[in-house]
Parts: structure tokens; sequence; C-alpha cells
């Protein structure tokens, strides 16, 4: 079986998230997304999110192409979560490329997939404040 792992937020899930995530799938058998908890986007993203850890993992786990959630509670812990979920490849957006190549000394393929590029929490946060 090959695992695959990506990392993220997902608040305000939208279609540019369950692109990014089918195309994670797609590269593997089982999809396991490191959520970030609230307490992490807080303090160490400075990110506040307008859904809360369970709900967002309640809407991720609601997916097809999702097989796992776990919290992401620190930068430090992908080397960790790599071995302990045994993963063969470790997926982000391209707009963090070549930030996890430093992975690939643990024997995991390292990918940086193309984000949806008209959508963004960013962007839904702003027009909504308009």
């Amino acid at each position: 079986m090959k695992r695959v792992i990506t990392y993220g937020t997902y608040d305000l899930l939208h279609y540019g998230h369950i692109n990014l995530l089918q195309r994670a799938k797609a590269l593997g058998d089982y999809l396991i997304v490191a959520l970030s908890t609230d307490e992490f986007n807080w303090n160490m993203k400075q990110k506040k999110c307008y859904f809360t850890y369970e709900e967002r993992k309640k809407m991720l786990e609601a997916l097809r192409a999702v097989d796992l959630v776990i919290p992401e509670e620190n930068w430090e812990q992908k080397r960790s979560d790599v071995k302990l979920y045994q993963v063969d490849t470790f997926v982000m957006g391209d707009d963090w490329k070549g930030k996890f190549d430093f992975l690939e000394e643990e024997g995991v393929e390292v990918i940086y997939l193309p984000r949806t590029p008209e959508i963004s929490t960013t962007q839904i946060k702003s027009d909504l404040s308009k």
C-alpha cells in the first residue's frame, strides 16, 4: 500500500482544497491529512480560523479522498510523521516548493502540486470583508 501525506489548515473548505486532496490521493492508495490544530494556527502561524479543529476535521473525514486525519501541532513533526505512518509520498501545494525537500533524506518522495489558481481561503476572506 502506498501512503501519501499532506498538511494544511483547510479552513473554509473549498474546491481548491478538494482538487489538491483528490490529486494527492491519486498518487497512492491511502491519504493522510495532517490538519493544523487551533493552537498551532494561532500561536505559530498567526492564523485565526473560522471553523474549529474538530469541525475542520469532520469536514475532511467526510471526503472520499481522505483516509485519515491527524493533528498537526508543530512545524517539526513532519519527519516523525513520515516514519510513524510509513509514508511513501509527501504532497504540498507548489507555494511551498523546496521547503520540504529534506524529507527525501527519509526515503520519502516529495511532490509539490499546482494550486487551483482562482481560489484560496485568503481570497474568500478578503472578498467577504468587502
